[in-house]
Order: C-alpha cells, then structure tokens, then sequence
C-alpha cells in the first residue's frame, strides 16, 4: 500500500496533554475510571474522569510514548482539566503541559509504520473504528496520504452507537453507564479507589442503569442535540449528536421493551420516522 492510498482523517478539534513525571501514572491511577497499569507503548486507554458522585466530568485516551503519557481531549476542554488536574496534583512530582499546537491528532484505517516521533494504536473501544495517532504538526502535515472529510468518522462512530466527548455527554450530570462507557472499555471494575467509585459500582451492581444510549436513524431531516422524544404522550428520551441521518439519543429502557424502537416518534412539533439500533457489542442483560 502506497503512501497515496492511505485513508486518514484529521480531528482537528483533539489536543494533548503531555503528563511527565515520577508520580504521573500514580496520579491519574487516583483518578480515572480505568487502570493505567494496562498502558503499554503498544496499546492505549479510554478513560473517564469522573465527579466524586460518580458524574461524568472527562473522557479521553491515554498514550504512552517513550515513557511520557499522553492525554488526547477535546481542545476547548483542555484548559478545564489542566484546572482540574493541578488541584488534585497537590505535592506529588507530577508536571502538565498543553501539546496541542505542536501535535497533530489523527484516525486511520490500517496500521501504519512511521517515525518514532508518530504514536498510532488501536482504538480501544471498538475495533471498527480501527486506529488513532498523534504526531508533530510539521511531519503531520507533511504525510502524503488521503485525507477523508471528518464527517465520515462521526457517520461511523455514530452508526456504531459509540459516543464523544460533550457533544454526546453532559459534565456533572451524565452517568458514566448510562453512556456505556462500561461497555466501551472505559471502566477497570477489579482497580483500587478513583473519583466517582463507590456510586459507580452501585449503580451496576444494585442494577441501576435505567436508560442507555442507543443509535437512530431518522428520515426526514436532522433532529438538534436535546430534543425531547416522545412516544404514546410519555416522554422516552432526547437526542444528542448526529449527522445527516444518524445520530444518537437517550433512551429509556422500558420503552425499547415495549417494541417503540422501530415505531413512530413524536418530537414537541411534529412526528417522525425514527428507528432505534442497539448495537451488538452492547449488553443489556
């Protein structure tokens, strides 16, 4: 395979931070849902970091590369968590540095082999959406490969059911289950304490988990992020991202029991033709 043929898309809306130091991986270990000791220069985490009532605050990837760790967030949240994460730093030997306008964040089908300045891994949670890698923005731009419109990744990532960042979760009020990050490999339930644990754990061992987010498809048009749906006069749910003609929302259980999930919805002004998917890597039981 030629350099030409390699299909890539550029997220440009995706920064690192760069986490040195002898108390890095003990820090974060404290604080996200997974558990750092996983991370290897060969694989990479998606995490969460949680409220300490178990809220959804963050989600991101982590990366190691020549023994520094590597967080990969949404740009325009990053300034939140370096506040969020010098405040529980405390005294430990810990040093955070905003990478994103040297690093180049990017997806790709196929493994590639570049320099040791690229990193590249699988996407942890779920193996359709192939591979991730960051490297410096001068030999970033330099790559001779396709470059894909963005707006396919988020058509397969949606069509998946798999959600991102705020524009699928709310901080301080989304539930991490609720989200599926535990069925996104997002969540170590065997791991010491972190942020958020102990409701967590609840909310999955008490059977808690009352709602769930699930794929659609709609025809007719595009319904906005947190529209209200309905179904027989109750409401089921609400919408969060989409494109074109899919996108994701959040649903009751209960009403997926009762076989609304390929019937009509009602939106606030109108009805529409709206059918729900739950994915295969999702389980219910």
């Amino acid at each position: 395979m030629t350099k030409q043929n390699i299909k890539a898309i550029s997220h440009t809306n995706l920064g690192l931070l760069k986490i040195d130091g002898a108390d890095a991986a003990s820090f974060l270990q404290g604080l996200i849902t997974n558990d750092i000791k996983k991370l290897t220069e060969s694989n990479g985490l998606y995490t969460a970091f949680l409220t300490p009532q178990g809220r959804y605050l963050f989600d991101f990837f982590i990366t190691k590369h020549t023994n520094t760790l590597f967080l990969e967030v949404s740009k325009d949240r990053i300034p939140e968590l370096l506040k969020r994460l010098t405040l529980y730093k405390l005294r430990s030997d810990v040093k955070l540095f905003d990478m994103s306008d040297q690093y180049g964040v990017f997806t790709l089908e196929f493994l590639q082999t570049l320099s040791k300045e690229f990193k590249i891994y699988e996407d942890p949670r779920h193996k359709s959406l192939n591979y991730r890698g960051y490297g410096p923005l001068d030999s970033f731009n330099s790559l001779d490969w396709q470059w894909l419109p963005y707006e396919e990744y988020e058509v397969k990532r949606l069509t998946l059911g798999i959600p991102e960042g705020i524009i699928d979760l709310i901080p301080e009020k989304s539930i991490p289950l609720e989200c599926n990050l535990d069925e996104l490999n997002a969540i170590d339930w065997q791991k010491g304490c972190y942020l958020g644990q102990e409701l967590t754990s609840r909310t999955k061992h008490r059977g808690l988990v009352r709602k769930r987010l699930f794929p659609y498809q709609i025809e007719g048009g595009a319904l906005s992020p947190f529209t209200p749906l309905y179904f027989g006069g109750a409401q089921i749910g609400e919408t969060r991202s989409n494109r074109g003609s899919v996108g994701l929302a959040m649903v009751r259980l209960e009403a997926l029991e009762q076989s609304t999930i390929h019937a009509p919805i009602t939106t606030e002004h109108n009805k529409t033709s709206l059918s729900f998917t739950v994915p295969s890597w999702l389980n219910l039981a």
